[in-house]
C-alpha cells in the first residue's frame, strides 16, 4: 500500500480562462495531483469555469501555505509544545517529522480526482449530479487522459455545456434498478433468500478505467447507491448465507478480502480507488472464523493476511513516545499502544465532495483538519454520529419518551474530532484479531509468534477494562486521548467487548443493566443515547449493532436482554417489510405498529433499500428464533429493488 496517496494540489489558472492550466507538459500534468482542498472561498458567480477557477485559487493558496499535509505524522495532546515540524509532550523527547511519499499513484489505482483534475472539480462544484457519488462511479467511454484533454480544449468556449460533456464521455448509472420486485404474500425469510442473487456481483461486471477495483471472485453489495463491496458490511451480510448452497459465496467473499490485503496491504473501505486511503472496522478475523464454521474455508490458510492486516493498523506505532500518535496508532501514558480511526488523505471525500466542502466552509477550522476527521469517521463505519463530535453534552428532555430524546444543543458536524478519539469498538476488534493470530500461529507451529500475539491480546484486553470501562456509569466509553478523559456519550459500541469476548464477566452484567435502562428502545437497540440529525444516532437502529449486542449478551449469560433485543428488532424489520415489501439500511426504533414503524432518518443520502447487512442479520436472527411472529410476516405490496 502507498503510505501517502495525497499529492500537492497545483491548479494553474489564467485570468479570464477559469481553471485552464498553464503551459505545463502533459506528462508532468498527469503526475500532479490537483485535488481541490476546499479552502472555504465564497460562492462563485454562475458558470462552471468561474467556479472551477475559484476552487483552483483556493487549492493554490493551500499549497503555498503548506496546510493539511498528509502521511505518517506524530501528534500530541492539547497543550503539547510545537515547533520546527515536531510535536512533543512538554518535557519529553521530540517526535519524528512528517514523511511524505514522493511517488505518484499507480495508474490502476488513480482516483477520479487524480485522473480528471479540474474537470472533477467542475463537475462536483456545479452539482452536475444530485449525488456526489454518481460521478466518481461513472465509467469513461474513452481514455481518461483524452477526456481531460477534450475538456481543457472545450471548456472555455462560449456556450459550453458541462453536463452534456459529461454524459457524452461517461457511462452514468445514477439510479440503478434491478428487475427484482418483491412478491406480495411472500414470507420475509423467502424474500431475503431471493435477494442474494440480486445483490451478487461478478468480476466480469467491472468496467475498465473506472474507479471500481477488480476482485477475482463473486461478492455481495449492500444495495441502493452502494454498488461495490464494503468491508464490515460484508461480514454481517455473510451471516445470512447459512444455507448449504451459499458456502461457495462465503468462500468467494473471504478470498476477495484476502486478495485486497495482499494487493493493497489492507482491506479498503470498499473496492473503489477513492476508498483506498482508509479501511473499515477490522472484521477479517471474524469472517474467516465464520467461513470455517460454515465449512467454506480452513481459517489457518489466511494467517498471512491476518498478520498483514494487523501490521497495517499498527504501522507507525513502534517508535512513538508516550502521548504521541501516528496514523492509526496512539501511545498513551504508561506506554500502552492502542488504536484510532484514520485516513491517509485530508481532502474532501470524492464521493461526498460538495458535502465536505460545505461542512468545512461552515467553521473557522483548518479545512484539512476537518476533512481528515470526516474521513476517519468513515473508516469507523459510523458516518456520522455525535460520537465523533465536540460540543455540550446532550441533555435528555426528562418529559419526553425515550425514543424522542434529543440533544439540547447538538454539536455541528464541523466540530468533528474523530482522530482525537481512541474507540472502544476498534480496539475490541483488534483484540479479536490478535487473539486469532495467536491461536492460528500456535496451530502453524510458530510458538514465538503465538506467544507474542497472545501477550498483545491480553494487554489490549486489560486496557479495555482499565481505560474504557466506567465503573460509575456501568458501561464502556470511548477515550479522548487529546484531553486524557473518557467521552461522555453512551453508544452501542459499548457491546463490542462482549461480542469479541474481551469483557470481564462482572462488567457484562453491569453493562446489561445500563443498556436496558439507557439504550433499549421499542424497536431494538438504539445507536446512541443522544438524538440528532446524524444517521448513527438515536432514534436509528442498525442491524450490525443488534447482532453484536444479541450475541455479546448471550455469550455472557445475559439471555433475557439478548432475547429482548432480537425480538424487538425482528418485529421492527417485519413491520416495515409487511407494509412496504422491502428491507432497508437502518430503522427508526419507535413503537412497533404497522402504520408507524419505518426506515431510519438523517445522513447525507436518502434511505437505501436492499439491504445487505439487514438481510444477513435478520436471516441469522430468524434462524435462532423459529417461533417469532416475523416468520409469518408477508409483504402486502410490490416493491422494486434499487440496487
Amino acid at each position: 500500500m502507498r503510505t501517502d496517496q495525497r499529492h500537492r494540489p497545483g491548479l494553474r489558472g489564467r485570468a479570464g480562462q477559469g481553471a485552464r492550466p498553464g503551459r505545463v507538459p502533459a506528462a508532468r500534468r498527469r503526475r500532479r495531483y490537483r485535488e481541490h482542498r476546499g479552502r472555504g472561498e465564497p460562492a462563485a458567480p454562475p458558470g462552471h469555469a468561474a467556479r472551477a477557477a475559484q476552487c483552483a485559487a483556493g487549492a493554490r493558496a493551500a499549497h503555498r501555505r503548506g496546510a493539511g499535509r498528509a502521511g505518517p505524522r506524530r501528534e500530541a495532546p492539547r497543550g503539547a509544545a510545537r515547533g520546527g515540524g515536531r510535536v512533543t509532550l512538554s518535557g519529553q523527547g521530540g517526535a519524528g517529522r512528517e514523511r511524505r511519499a514522493a511517488a505518484a499513484p499507480a495508474p490502476d489505482t488513480l482516483t477520479p480526482a487524480d485522473r480528471y483534475e479540474e474537470l472533477f472539480i467542475a463537475v462536483q462544484s456545479n452539482h452536475v449530479f444530485a449525488d456526489s457519488k454518481s460521478f466518481v462511479d461513472c465509467a469513461p467511454r474513452i481514455e481518461p487522459a483524452d477526456i481531460l484533454a477534450a475538456y481543457r480544449a472545450q471548456s472555455a468556449a462560449p456556450g459550453f455545456d458541462l453536463a452534456a460533456f459529461v454524459h457524452a464521455h461517461f457511462d452514468v448509472i445514477e439510479r440503478p434498478r434491478s428487475d427484482y420486485v418483491s412478491v406480495p404474500g411472500q414470507p420475509l425469510a423467502a424474500h431475503i433468500d431471493d435477494l442474494w442473487p440480486v445483490l451478487t456481483r461478478h468480476p466480469k461486471a467491472h468496467p475498465p478505467r473506472s474507479s471500481l477495483l477488480r476482485l477475482p471472485h463473486a461478492y455481495l453489495v449492500p444495495g441502493g447507491r452502494f454498488r461495490e463491496i464494503y468491508y464490515w458490511d460484508s461480514y454481517f451480510s455473510m451471516l445470512g448465507l447459512a444455507a448449504e448452497r451459499h458456502a461457495p459465496l462465503i468462500r468467494d467473499m473471504v478470498e476477495n478480502f484476502a486478495y485486497l490485503i495482499d494487493t493493497h496491504g489492507h482491506v479498503p473501505n470498499g473496492n473503489r480507488t477513492y476508498y483506498l486511503s482508509r479501511s473499515q472496522p477490522p472484521v477479517f478475523a471474524l469472517m474467516v472464523e465464520l467461513a470455517q464454521r460454515r465449512g467454506a474455508v480452513e481459517e489457518i490458510r489466511f494467517l498471512p493476511q491476518l498478520r498483514k492486516e494487523h501490521a497495517f493498523w499498527m504501522a507507525g506505532g513502534e517508535h512513538l513516545a508516550e502521548g504521541q500518535a501516528s496514523r492509526r496508532a496512539v501511545r498513551l501514558p504508561g506506554g500502552l499502544l492502542l488504536n484510532r480511526y484514520w485516513d491517509e488523505r485530508d481532502t474532501p471525500r470524492e464521493e461526498s465532495w460538495i458535502e465536505d466542502v460545505t461542512t468545512a466552509r461552515s467553521c473557522e477550522r483548518d479545512p484539512a483538519e476537518v476533512y481528515r476527521h470526516i474521513r476517519a469517521a468513515c473508516e469507523s463505519g459510523w458516518d456520522f454520529s455525535t460520537r465523533w463530535l465536540r460540543g455540550p453534552r446532550a441533555q435528555a428532555e426528562q418529559q419526553a419518551p425515550r425514543e424522542h430524546v434529543r440533544a439540547a444543543s447538538a454539536p455541528a458536524l464541523a466540530s468533528i474530532c474523530t482522530t482525537d478519539i481512541v474507540p472502544v469498538d476498534l480496539n475490541a476488534f483488534l483484540y479479536k484479531l490478535e487473539a486469532k493470530i495467536a491461536v492460528l500461529s500456535q496451530q502453524a507451529g510458530d510458538a514465538a509468534a503465538a506467544a507474542a500475539f497472545a501477550a498483545r491480546a491480553e494487554a489490549r484486553k486489560a486496557a479495555i477494562a482499565a481505560l474504557f470501562w466506567d465503573e460509575a456509569e456501568g458501561a464502556y466509553f470511548d477515550y479522548d486521548w487529546r484531553f486524557a478523559q473518557r467521552r461522555d456519550c453512551l453508544t452501542a459500541a459499548c457491546v463490542t467487548p462482549l461480542f469479541v469476548g474481551a469483557a470481564e464477566p462482572a462488567h457484562a452484567q453491569a453493562l446489561a443493566a445500563t443498556v436496558s435502562r439507557r439504550l433499549l428502545a421499542h424497536g431494538g437497540l438504539s445507536t446512541t443515547e443522544c438524538a440528532s440529525d446524524q444517521q448513527w444516532d438515536r432514534p436509528n437502529g442498525w442491524a450490525a449493532l443488534q447482532w453484536m449486542a444479541v450475541r455479546g449478551f448471550a455469550d455472557y449469560g445475559c439471555d433475557a436482554l439478548a432475547q429482548t433485543i432480537s425480538h424487538r428488532w425482528l418485529a421492527t424489520v417485519a413491520a416495515v417489510y409487511e407494509r412496504e415489501g422491502k428491507l432497508v439500511e437502518k430503522y427508526a426504533l419507535r413503537r412497533v405498529e404497522h402504520d408507524d414503524t419505518h426506515g431510519g432518518q438523517g445522513g447525507e443520502y436518502p434511505l437505501q433499500d436492499g439491504f445487505g447487512w439487514t438481510n444477513g442479520v435478520t436471516a441469522a436472527l430468524l434462524a435462532e428464533q423459529p417461533g417469532h411472529t416475523a416468520h409469518d410476516c408477508k409483504a402486502h405490496s410490490e416493491a422494486p429493488l434499487h440496487r
